[in-house]
Order: structure tokens, then sequence, then C-alpha cells
């Protein structure tokens, strides 16, 4: 990655957090409209399967893989199917902001996966930063529940499956191109979601029902694939701009522009103590990315000095 390469992937990592809120507010307003989550989740992928679909040809890139990589590729999209369904089931009843913070515990799940999984090292320091994060889930999750009942851990099913695809995702990062990657998944997606929607297609549960959309309905349900797709492809373009250890920190932005939006559009603001909680996960996930860079230093001039002549 060169420096000239580092200014256009901080841009297109802070459109992403301009433009991921909007896939919430399209979610929001679509469940408002009374279309079911599964529709809705439905729409994402198969808008976002489409483009893709576009992408993939401008770029003429290779849709082969092996039966390995195919079976990674349903994996990662039923964890996204699930991250989804359980985001838009929060922002059925929730502010933005509030489901959004929650779900940002997603990266403390990460690193204690990664540890269990693949033996990556975590220090007691980084541990303590998981907990102090999930606190500030709790901060905003306890009066929540008050609120809205046990719809409010929706959001953590989010954080967790989608730590499960990052995962995924971190395996499949060798086998194929990121775009290809996300093109298989979107219609992977479509695959897992279309005959659990034809089962429950008459409503004996209400959020997999089928409803045809009106107005306005159809174009939320577009939006959803929509702004999915951008700010994915921004995402995925930030991060063979620049350094993963530069990008990271700006994703908390996508929190601002979150409170921003559901403010605007839904006359949502945190009260005092989810302002505290969404205080408490930035900082901890700061603390983290911060962590995570003196140790991948440190591990880069251990192998410096081990190469070096005299070492």
């Amino acid at each position: 990655m060169t420096q000239d390469r580092i200014l256009p992937g901080i841009l297109l990592m802070l459109g992403f957090c301009a433009l991921a809120p909007l896939l919430d507010v399209s979610s929001k307003l679509a469940a408002q409209a009374g279309l079911p989550v599964g529709l809705i989740t439905f729409a994402r992928f198969l808008v976002q399967g489409t483009m893709m679909a576009l992408v993939v040809l401008a770029m003429q890139l290779d849709l082969r893989m092996s039966r390995r990589a195919m079976a990674m590729i349903f994996l990662r999209a039923f964890f996204l199917v699930i991250s989804t369904f359980s985001f838009v089931s929060a922002l059925k009843v929730m502010p933005i902001a509030d489901a959004l913070a929650i779900a940002f515990v997603e990266p403390f799940i990460l690193l204690l996966l990664g540890h269990v999984i693949y033996g990556d090292a975590v220090g007691p320091r980084r541990i303590t930063a998981c907990v102090i994060g999930f606190f500030g889930a709790l901060l905003i999750i306890q009066p929540s529940l008050t609120l809205f009942g046990y719809m409010a851990l929706w959001p953590l099913g989010t954080a967790f499956s989608f730590a499960l695809y990052m995962l995924v995702t971190r395996t499949m990062s060798a086998m194929m191109h990121p775009v290809t990657m996300q093109f298989h998944t979107s219609w992977a997606g479509l695959v897992l979601c279309l005959p659990v929607l034809w089962i429950f297609r008459d409503g004996p549960v209400p959020d997999l029902a089928f409803i045809m959309p009106e107005g306005y309905g159809w174009l939320w349900l577009f939006g959803v694939g929509f702004w999915a797709c951008l700010a994915h492809m921004c995402m995925t373009l930030a991060f063979g701009c620049a350094p993963s250890s530069m990008l990271a920190p700006l994703h908390y932005s996508e929190l601002i522009v979150a409170v921003l939006l559901g403010y605007l559009i839904f006359d949502d603001l945190p009260n005092g103590l989810s302002f505290a909680g969404i205080a408490v996960i930035t900082g901890s996930g700061l603390y983290l990315i911060w962590r995570e860079r003196l140790v991948a230093r440190g591990a880069k001039a251990a192998r410096k000095a081990a190469l070096s002549p005299g070492g």
C-alpha cells in the first residue's frame, strides 16, 4: 500500500460510515410501513446481488470456486442473513443509534472468538477492554429491556453472527477476490432466504410472512439493498487502499451519523444512559484498536530483529 492511496482509503471508509446508516434508515422505514423483517432481509440480498453482478461483469472477475469455497460462502451468507434479520428486528422498535451501539460489541466478540478458534494471543488489557465494552452495552440494553422487552436483545444477535461472519471472511480472504466474495455471498443469502419465506409465506410467523409492498414500500426495500451494496463496496475498496489499523477507528464515526439521521428522520435521540453506553463502547473499541496496533508493531519489530545479521 503506497502513501498516495491512504487518503482515498480514508475517504472511502468515511463514505462507508455515511452510507451504512442509510441502509438502517431504509430498513426502519420499511418496517414502519408494515413490511415483514424476512422480506426486508430478502430484499437486501436481491438488490445487492443484482448490483454486484453488474460490478463483477464490469471488472471481468472469475466466478469459479471450489466446493470448499462454495461451502464457506454459504456459511458466510448464513451468518450475514442472521445478522441482517436480527438488526432489522431491533430497528422495528429501537432507535437506530441504540441498536447500532449494542451491535458495536462485535469487535470484542470477534477478539474472544479469534482467541478460542485461531489461538490469537489476547492479553489481560484487551480482555478488560472487552468486559468494559460489554458493560457499555448493558447501559443501553437495561433501559431498552424495560421499554422494548426482549427485542432489545436482537442487536446482540447481530453482534455474535457478524463476528462469526468476519471469522469466515478471514478464512476465505486468500481464496477469492473480495468483490467476487461479496457477489457470491449476496446470491447465497438469497438462496437461503427463499425456502424460508416460501414455507412461512401465509403468515404463521408474522416476521416471515409475504406482504406485497405498496407505494413507498418498494423504494424502502430497494434502498436496503442499494445502500448495503454501496456502503460495503466502499469498505472493500478502503481496505485495499489503507491498512486496517488506520481505518478501524474511523468506523465509530458511523455512530455519529446514526444519531444524526435517527434524530432528523425519526425524532429518536438516545437518552443519557444510552449516550453513556455509546461512549463506553466507543472508548473501549478505540483502546482495543490501539492495543492491537501496539502488539502488531511489537511483533513486527521482533521479526525484524530476528532476521537482522546481529539477531
